[in-house]
């Protein structure tokens, strides 16, 4: 991206000033990686609160914990829509259990 870096923005076609961002996204997390990956959510969910209750078999105070503690990296939450990867808070349920 040589010639890049001193450019004026409106001067960059799409593909460098992407380029840029991902150089720049990359150097600040430490990391030379162009592309993050993420994991494949399993595809099995539940929903809300009741979801967790049904999948668990627990009061909805304990899903409420359940879910802001160790279940948090299964849960997605956009404002009060809640959507829990099954089988992931079975794994994580199943290693708070041994713990």
């Amino acid at each position: 991206m040589a010639g890049v870096e001193g450019a004026p923005l409106y001067s960059l076609t799409v593909e460098e000033f992407t380029q840029l961002l991902d150089d720049r996204i990359a150097a600040a997390l430490g990391t030379n990686n162009k592309v993050i990956s993420v994991d494949k959510p399993s595809g099995n969910y539940v929903y809300g609160l009741r979801g967790i209750q049904q999948l668990f078999g627990v009061s909805h105070k304990t899903a409420q914990e359940y879910k802001d503690t160790f279940l948090r990296p299964a849960v997605m939450q956009n404002g009060r829509k809640i959507v829990v990867d099954a089988d992931l808070a079975m794994e994580l349920f199943n290693k708070k259990k041994t713990l």
